[in-house]
């Protein structure tokens, strides 16, 4: 089969433009819609005139049918029952009810811990979460070590007596969006 060279055929012909009809031109101003609102205007306008200058239906009054007349009676002659007599006793019960609760004592580990919130190669990284962290108000250390892989730095905060306060420097540091921090005991 012979190959063909297409970049030397040029452009093809163009087609004949079809005879479209031509539209009307539209106008400019929508004259139904115009005409529409104006009603809708008039007669919502038209309610209002008539709500406001109608008088309100008259009330009709019920004539209640006629009661034999009688003397009035105080407030005292009237037949009130008794107040009832309180049938729970709870409220004196717990007067007089003493509660003694024992707190535990809370845990105080012999060693100290430590949270460590990254370990970076450079120590320009290392200093940028430690100014994260600085900016949430809590004091944190660079500490340098040789791993197998070069030298590591740890941004590390601590030394906390309970681990309790170490978790709430993690849930602050969380809510403030830097995570992950790890307590571990301090070496």
């Amino acid at each position: 089969m012979a190959t063909r060279d297409y970049v030397k055929r040029g452009k093809a012909p163009r087609k004949p433009a079809r005879n479209t009809k031509k539209q009307p031109p539209k106008s400019a101003f929508p004259l139904k819609w115009t005409l529409i609102a104006l009603a809708l205007v008039a007669g919502f306008g038209y309610g209002l005139y008539y709500l406001a200058t109608s008088e309100p239906p008259a009330e009709e009054k019920v004539v209640a049918p006629a009661k034999p007349v009688s003397k009035p009676v105080k407030k005292a002659e009237k037949d009130i029952p008794p107040k009832p007599e309180e049938k729970w006793t709870y409220i004196e019960e717990l007067e007089n009810k003493e509660v003694v609760v024992e707190a535990n004592a809370p845990e105080v580990s012999s060693r100290p811990y430590l949270m460590q919130c990254g370990a970076y190669r450079s120590a320009s990284q290392a200093d940028e979460r430690k100014a994260m962290i600085a900016f949430q108000g809590l004091e944190s250390h660079i500490k340098t070590s040789q791993g197998e892989k070069g030298i590591w730095y740890r941004v590390v905060l601590g030394p906390y007596t309970m681990k309790r306060e170490a978790e709430r420097d993690r849930n602050l540091l969380q809510r403030s969006g830097i995570e992950p921090c790890a307590i571990w005991y301090w070496n």
